[in-house]
């Protein structure tokens, strides 16, 4: 047994699953609580990314890097406690509501804040940190910019910095593949962009883009402006990027942080945007790390948060 793991063991550190009740939810939150409260550090709360994408990280979209998970453990390691969290409607919280996708980044961002409430009361702290992995990271500047009471600030890992629209349109064409529907999606994109659903046909390719099912969500995402956001929070904020992000870019990172003075920004060499290290330029490889729960997360991924935490008073 390690040294590091004997102590966690000593001091009652451990995967507990937990959940929370919120008004107007048809059932529990549901969550995973890593680590131990006698530290005395305040507490994390790790927001999920895009679609069905779990607690540890993993979606049934063939991504099963553990990403959270290994976050989680990470952080624990140095002494600082997390929760992972499930989406309402989705994996152990499915039953907070009976449709999954009839969702808005605001009531993402209101659960987070229970979360944080959670955290704070098992901490004893009067405050948490909120950490979003890239669309996590919307729902955390949403909450910290709609109630930043009780929040010790922002961690935003992989964090998109412009609106969905120019994002989207940049993965889409960055695949040649995309060129028969990128006529199609450019009219999705624009009609959402101007605050109008998307009517009438859609492409079977882009169904899990732009597809009915999803369109109270789309429209609430779309509103969203990261930078602006970002600007209005008075708040810590450390920036985590890695250079070999696929999905969102340096440029993301950058603009969040020239839209925040105070933000610190930490660029990471070969890291992907599940976390991992890969080669760099090596998009085969890349992509592989998506599908890889062997594979650690990359160094320098735990310690630029650990080291952000512990220099904020």
């Amino acid at each position: 047994m390690s040294l590091v793991l004997a102590a966690m063991l000593a001091s009652g550190a451990m995967a507990q699953d937990i959940t929370i009740e919120r008004e107007g939810l048809d059932g529990p939150l549901a969550g995973t609580f890593e680590g131990t409260t006698d530290t005395g550090q305040p507490g994390i709360v790790i927001i999920p990314g895009s679609g069905p994408t779990n607690r540890d990280g993993n979606n049934p979209g063939g991504v099963m890097a553990g990403s959270y998970r290994y976050l989680a453990e990470g952080l624990a390691e140095a002494g600082v406690p997390s929760i992972r969290i499930d989406k309402r409607g989705m994996s152990g919280s499915a039953s907070a509501i009976a449709d999954g996708n009839n969702v808005t980044i605001e009531d993402y961002a209101e659960d987070a804040l229970a979360w944080a409430a959670a955290m704070r009361e098992r901490t004893g702290h009067d405050c948490a940190w909120l950490a979003g992995h890239s669309e996590g990271g919307i729902v955390a500047l949403r909450a910290a910019v709609e109630a930043p009471q009780g929040l010790c600030g922002v961690v935003l890992i992989a964090a998109p910095g412009r609106p969905l629209g120019a994002i989207l349109r940049e993965q889409l064409a960055a695949n040649p593949a995309n060129a028969i529907i990128m006529e199609e999606a450019e009219r999705h994109i624009a009609s959402l962009e101007a605050g109008e659903p998307v009517t009438g046909p859609v492409h079977p390719g882009l169904v899990p883009l732009f597809g009915p099912q999803l369109q109270t969500f789309l429209l609430s995402l779309f509103a969203q402006d990261p930078a602006a956001m970002i600007a209005q929070i008075d708040l810590p904020v450390l920036i985590v990027q890695g250079r070999e992000d696929l999905q969102v870019t340096e440029a993301d990172a950058r603009a969040l942080a020239e839209a925040n003075g105070q933000a610190r920004l930490v660029l990471l060499e070969g890291v992907n945007h599940v976390l991992k290290s890969v080669p760099q330029g090596d998009r085969a490889a890349n992509l592989a790390a998506y599908a890889d729960p062997d594979l650690p997360l990359a160094d320098g991924v735990v310690s630029s948060i650990v080291e952000f935490l512990s220099s904020v008073p």
